[in-house]
């Protein structure tokens, strides 16, 4: 089965909402419960079993190489984004090379959670399937989400299938920042800047898209008011 084993977080990001935080380190270095929020990120993907991590980098990059480096239970590689950011789309579209071919995790540097029943990563490994998804997207419940300031992004059908929420009704799920992506999900895509999601409406319109629901509390830290409520809850939650 072909489980993926490397992944890309999502780095390069200004943080703007996290100032004044921000101003003089980059977003994925903000400190969450004794550790940087990348720390959290890398943790999580090398206890499925992740072995290679590629990290794009532009807002105080210095400070996050320097960081990375320290790292010895995985490979990490940087993208190199000093120049311009490449939004959600292009930044994964320029380190596309380093996966190989393969399927791979993309992961957003301000998502973290609270495992329910089961490890969340190794069930999307599980229910990874290269013949009918394009991407495979993690969706958390609202009710279980700290820091998250929309209304849903997404309706999900028994078969696990996501579509656009219609306008004048509610989504009970939240995207977290989390999929595994196959790299024909980027099939005809050119290099720039660009969004990735008129690429999930590509792959809702083929029948491509799915998810599956997180069980457990996801936090997305965001704001500075995001952080102070995820330290309270993990405080609560966890041991020190």
């Amino acid at each position: 089965m072909n489980r993926p084993r490397r992944a890309m977080v999502l780095a390069a990001g200004l943080g703007t909402r996290m100032r004044p935080l921000t101003n003089h380190i980059p977003k994925p270095l903000v400190n969450v419960h004794g550790k940087p929020l990348i720390d959290h990120v890398i943790d999580r993907l090398a206890g499925a079993g992740v072995e290679l991590v590629v990290v794009n980098v532009h807002h105080h990059a210095r400070l996050l190489r320097e960081h990375l480096a320290k790292r010895r239970d995985v490979e990490i590689r940087i993208s190199d984004e000093s120049d311009r950011v490449l939004g959600s789309g292009g930044g994964i579209f320029k380190a596309l090379s380093l996966f190989d071919g393969a399927p791979f995790f993309v992961h957003n540097a301000d998502s973290i959670w609270v495992e329910g029943y089961g490890q969340a990563l190794a069930r999307m490994m599980v229910r990874w399937n290269a013949e009918e998804m394009d991407a495979l997207l993690l969706v958390a419940s609202l009710v279980n989400a700290i820091g998250y300031e929309g209304s849903g992004d997404f309706l999900m059908d028994a078969d696990g299938r996501l579509s656009r929420v219609p306008e004048q009704r509610l989504s009970p799920f939240a995207f977290p920042g989390v999929q595994i992506v196959h790299p024909r999900f980027f099939e005809g895509c050119s290099a720039g800047d660009f969004s990735i999601n008129p690429l999930w409406d590509r792959a809702i319109a083929r029948g491509r898209l799915f998810g599956m629901r997180l069980d457990g509390v996801w936090m997305h830290v965001g704001t500075p008011d995001a952080l102070a409520q995820t330290e309270e809850y993990l405080a609560d939650t966890l041991p020190s």
